[in-house]
């Protein structure tokens, strides 16, 4: 079988910018069967699929078993998942913002923890009708259009956060991770551990461990953008002390080194790359 390959990428309507970083659509066949890491971000994941479930075999929380879902969303979490695929694949991600987990959810990222859950579980109905949308879209453009229309319909489903919390939060994602905790809880204005306790309180990790999550993010991202770029160039622009603490931070996060991941199949995975503005290729 010749390997196929199709993907979208793009940012959704703009009242619904602060809680989903991006659509991603892809569409693969004829590829080698695998397995696909799926790496710690500072997002949730939702995944619809468009036919065959998503297989995870290895769960982001150790202690939640393994699973089969058509439709999923996966919490902020420190180690890798696992996806079994038999080379091929189809559906959509969205790159759900702590935010969004708000409301379009209804509850703080916290409550979910690092677990994955079906969608359905969490939207009810609604998960049905997406899922239903999503498979009977013709064409990208339609899919995202879609997404728009049924997530709109979603928004306020719970307050915000407290204020100090989500500046916290922007604060570490806008500095790529690498501001010390003491400088965050200063410019929020808290102390160092009343922040801790609120902000574990709300997202489900530590100030420390998002910031590591998103340096680690923020490395990815560099590598799959300037392939060919050495990692010792990486680890510099991402805040790293040197090359071996980023290689360090990757065999935690990752369960390999930048070099290994670079050199498998997960490349192939156009979903985790390029930037949240509309990119499509056949």
């Amino acid at each position: 079988m010749t390997a196929e390959s199709s993907h979208a990428t793009t940012q959704p309507a703009a009242p619904l910018q602060r809680f989903v970083a991006r659509y991603t659509g892809y569409r693969y066949s004829g590829m080698t069967p695998g397995v696909h890491r799926g790496l710690p971000a500072p997002y949730l994941a939702v995944i619809i699929s468009r036919g065959e479930p998503t297989r995870l075999t290895r769960m982001a929380d150790p202690g939640q078993a393994p699973g089969e879902f058509m439709s999923l969303v996966g919490g902020l979490h420190t180690r890798t998942a696992e996806i079994t695929h038999d080379g091929s694949l189809a559906g959509v991600q969205l790159d759900l913002t702590p935010a969004g987990a708000r409301s379009l959810l209804g509850f703080p990222s916290s409550e979910l923890g690092a677990h994955t859950v079906s969608l359905e579980d969490v939207l009810g109905s609604d998960a049905r009708e997406l899922a239903g949308r999503v498979a009977e879209a013709p064409d990208w453009t339609s899919l995202f259009a879609t997404l728009d229309q049924l997530l709109l319909r979603r928004v306020g489903r719970a307050p915000e956060a407290e204020m100090p919390v989500v500046r916290a939060w922007d604060l570490i994602l806008r500095g790529g991770g690498v501001a010390p905790v003491s400088e965050i809880a200063r410019e929020v204005g808290w102390s160092r551990r009343h922040l801790g306790e609120r902000f574990l309180g709300e997202y489900g990790v530590t100030v420390k461990e998002a910031s590591r999550i998103t340096r680690f993010h923020g490395s990815r991202r560099l590598l799959q953008a300037q392939r060919g770029i050495r990692i010792a160039e990486v680890a510099a622009a991402t805040g790293y002390c040197d090359q071996a603490h980023m290689a360090r931070e990757w065999r935690e996060f990752a369960g390999c080194s930048p070099s290994t991941w670079l050199g498998t199949e997960e490349l192939l995975f156009i979903q985790d790359s390029g930037d949240p503005d509309m990119e499509t290729e056949e």
